[in-house]
């Protein structure tokens, strides 16, 4: 077997599993769809009640499911190639906290200016500061895996303290609304919210057709320059494009960790490093597991629902340890 006819075998398997992974997603959405508290069984006419539990509830917080996903999952993957690390992820660098300090500094000091589209700005600039700190850090200080990692969880713990006090002088509203955020959940979900899909979207398809762009940059930026790519501005546009998707995705939904490092590493162990094809498949399978989380979160107990990020730790925890212990770095 030649080697064109090896590509050309590599690329039937990645359109084979995005075929799959694009049916399992639209499967798990019309399951999604369904169950819950009152199930509505397909291919019947739905009463009143059973369409507003559809549109009005399920709808809305099924895409906030997928696009949250797929941000992070996108972010993800994207944050790996940026700084060189596999172990990089939103939630695991603090990038996520940034974001969320800037939501809390907003809910407190400007209350009256509260909406999706301020909390969408704060967000991104919190996460762009988060993001810009860690890129800054990592090329001019050259940080292992071990130090980039300790750098994160000195953001997150630093954006944790910051909304530990702000929960000291809250009051029960406020409480609320940060418990929402911090634990990570989509039950107040509405169509209303959805002005932030419409910038979201967009920015997961550009960096979806960056596929090619970042197979040359996983090359180093020196053979990248000489590809013709502009490192530099690269740089610059990948770093506004994960802060405004982790952005989105904080604002929908709170702080939701380890999408972004499970999707990518699972999808690299079984169909390899190629960009082109990871970043659409991170996409689908990112949606596909925070709409399958949600379906935990949302049925796992009778009378209570479980915070979408407890799931997502729950099942990316471990896979992170392990990836820690397999890419250790003493240096």
């Amino acid at each position: 077997m030649n080697f064109n006819q090896l590509l050309l075998k590599k690329q039937r398997r990645w359109h084979f599993a995005l075929y799959w992974m694009l049916a399992l997603l639209v499967g798990f959405s019309a399951l999604y769809l369904m169950i819950g508290e009152v199930f509505i069984f397909p291919f019947q006419d739905l009463t009143s009640l059973e369409w507003q539990l559809v549109a009005q509830l399920r709808a809305p917080r099924l895409l906030s499911a997928i696009v949250i996903g797929a941000s992070l999952a996108v972010s993800g993957a994207t944050l790996q190639v940026l700084l060189g690390n596999v172990l990089a992820e939103p939630g695991v660098l603090g990038i996520s906290g940034g974001a969320s300090v800037a939501m809390v500094i907003v809910l407190f000091l400007f209350p009256t200016l509260a909406s999706p589209e301020v909390f969408m700005l704060s967000a991104v600039i919190g996460a762009m500061v988060f993001t810009l700190l860690l890129v800054s850090m990592a090329k001019a200080m050259r940080l292992s895996t071990t130090r980039l990692l300790l750098v994160g969880v000195a953001l997150g713990i630093l954006s944790g303290a910051i909304v530990t006090w702000a929960f000291y002088f809250s009051d029960d509203l406020g409480l609320r609304q940060l418990v929402y955020w911090l634990m990570g959940s989509i039950g107040g979900a509405s169509w209303y919210q959805h002005t932030l899909s419409l910038v979201a979207l967009p920015i997961i398809t550009w960096l979806v057709l960056q596929g090619k762009t970042l197979d040359k940059l996983m090359l180093g930026e020196t053979h990248a320059r000489q590809l013709g790519v502009d490192v530099e501005r690269l740089r610059w546009k990948l770093i506004l494009a994960v802060s405004v998707l982790v952005g989105a995705a904080v604002a929908l939904g709170g702080v939701i960790s380890f999408v972004g490092l499970v999707v990518p590493h699972l999808l690299r162990l079984a169909f390899g490093s190629e960009n082109r094809y990871l970043l659409p498949m991170s996409a689908l399978f990112g949606a596909l597991l925070l709409v399958f989380a949600d379906i935990i979160a949302r049925t796992a107990l009778i009378s209570a629902e479980l915070p979408l990020g407890v799931v997502t730790t729950t099942l990316g925890a471990p896979i992170f340890i392990w990836m820690l212990l397999k890419n250790h770095d003493s240096r």
